[in-house]
Order: C-alpha cells, then structure tokens, then sequence
C-alpha cells in the first residue's frame, strides 16, 4: 500500500486543498494602480486557514497586500515582487490589493482553506477580551 504525502494545505497551490478535502476559495485579480486611490477586495465567505498569495504580473511590479483598505493605503501592508509568493497560516475574512506601479495589467492569485466560521458571525465591535471560566 502507497501513501500520498501531501505538504500543509495552502502551501503550494489548489490540488492539497483538493487531497486534504478542506474547503478553500481561489481568486485571481487585477490589482488597481495605486493613484486609482481604491485597491482590489478579495472577501472570503469564511475565516480563512492557510493561504497563499503570488504576484503572477508579467510587468515588474511590487503589489501592495493588506488586510484593511486604509491600511494598505497608509502604510500597513507587505510588497509581492514579480514571481514571488506568500504562504502562511492567516486569519482573515477580507484582502485587500492594489499595484505600486502606473500600469494596469498586475495580477495576484489567492488560494485560501477556509474554516468552519462564517464572516457573518463575526461581532462588528469585538473589543478582543473574553472571560475566563
């Protein structure tokens, strides 16, 4: 009997998703220009697992990722060079994405697990604390 040794989901590409049977989403979009001002909004239906993100443009340019819109618009975010990816294990119900260049055309694809928690059941204003029983 052979085994199939598949490595964490998210890293690499949709198929260990497929092999692991957890549920993911997959996106490819255009980033908008930076001067457009509005960056691209990936939304997931729930929480994500692992993820991973790559710059897929046939231009060089850096593309700006970011989990809030000002965020990436004001300094919180990671650059994706041309060809290079991100993996990891996040938690997030939105990205965000816009190209640091002045040409359209940049591309990014996304492929994220998702959990069991459902975008809609996050309270809008959690303040992070929880009781201790």
């Amino acid at each position: 009997m052979s085994t199939f040794t598949y490595p964490k989901p998210g890293i690499g590409n949709a198929n260990s998703y497929l092999t692991s049977g957890i549920p993911f989403a997959t996106a490819s979009v255009e980033a908008p220009v930076l001067s457009s001002g509005e960056p691209a909004t990936v939304s997931f239906p729930h929480v994500t697992k692992f993820i991973t993100i790559k710059n897929t443009s046939t231009i060089d340019h850096s593309i700006r990722i970011g989990f809030s819109k000002n965020g990436i618009l004001n300094g919180n975010y990671f650059l994706l060079a041309k060809d290079e990816s991100f993996s990891g294990d996040l938690r997030i119900v939105d990205l965000f994405i816009i190209n640091d260049g002045e040409d359209s055309g940049d591309t990014v694809s996304v492929v994220a697990g998702l959990t069991t928690i459902d975008r809609i059941e996050l309270p809008t204003n959690w303040s992070g604390s929880a009781g201790v029983g």
